[in-house]
């Protein structure tokens, strides 16, 4: 991996390159560069999660002539096909080196099986929504349990903006949560459950399932789950399946008529 990264900057088949560095003993992102070839020796892959993407996706909107190498798991492989057809980034001008956690075929869910997996939690399963349940177990629920349930879980935002800022997805200049009309500013917590209900509804056909967003909240929320319900109305509705691939447009769904059977939640 080391000598690729080495080959690509010596050759200027890229001019930066995204990966992890050992700081302190932390694996924190670092741009690699021909000014700092020496550094390549550092390169590492770690167990760190980071948003490279979105940091490409920044870096190519300052600078849309930079060739963009950078490290890549299957979620952010997934992150940057949505990149890619929201034309956020040019697949021309990015190189990148897989170290996949998951299985070697693309899949449309998360699978980080390099992580430990998450304990039941005794108070979730009683009174709130456990992350480790799928969208079936969620909806078992009655009507009125899931609702509080839901509730419990979305009045526990502080509006950190974690969740947001986190997601490799996230590009929007202006930001609907942050828009008066819909979420008033200086109100904390937010207005339950407004705030996430805004930001699950935007996420339908972009989430991709990569559960950054989960391990920013700072109180558990489990919006993995909330963002998987959206995007499986997608799938359902319109036959998208989000990042899988980069030839499949968003904008197709747009001109679809389709006739939706409304239901309470």
């Amino acid at each position: 991996m080391q000598e690729q990264v080495r080959e690509w900057l010596e050759q200027d088949s890229v001019d930066i390159f995204l990966g992890y560095k050992m700081v302190q003993g932390h694996p924190l992102p670092h741009c690699f560069t021909k000014e700092n070839i020496d550094e390549i020796d550092d390169l590492i892959v770690g167990n760190a999660r980071y948003s490279l993407e979105k940091m490409a996706t920044k870096i190519a909107a300052a600078h849309p002539e930079l060739k963009i190498g950078l490290l890549t798991r299957d979620c952010n492989q997934r992150a940057l096909n949505v990149l890619y057809v929201w034309n956020q980034l040019k697949p021309d001008n990015i190189e990148t080196i897989s170290v996949n956690c998951c299985p070697s075929k693309l899949k449309e869910h998360g699978d980080c099986s390099y992580l430990e997996p998450e304990k039941a939690a005794p108070l979730k399963m009683m009174i709130g929504i456990d992350n480790n349940m799928d969208v079936k177990a969620a909806e078992e629920f009655g009507q009125e349990d899931r609702y509080k349930r839901w509730m419990y879980e979305l009045q526990k935002c502080l509006k950190c903006y974690g969740c947001r800022d986190i997601c490799p997805v996230c590009f929007c200049k202006e930001c609907s949560l942050e828009h008066t009309d819909l979420i008033a500013t200086g109100s904390v917590p937010p207005e339950v459950p407004i705030f996430h209900l805004v930001r699950a509804v935007h996420m339908g056909g972009r989430c991709i399932d990569c559960g950054l967003c989960e391990d920013a909240c700072p109180v558990d929320i489990p919006l993995r789950l909330l963002y998987r319900k959206v995007n499986g109305i997608v799938s359902d509705v319109f036959d998208y399946k989000t990042g899988t691939s980069a030839d499949q447009s968003p904008f197709n769904m747009l001109g679809e008529e389709v006739t939706l059977e409304l239901k309470p939640i």
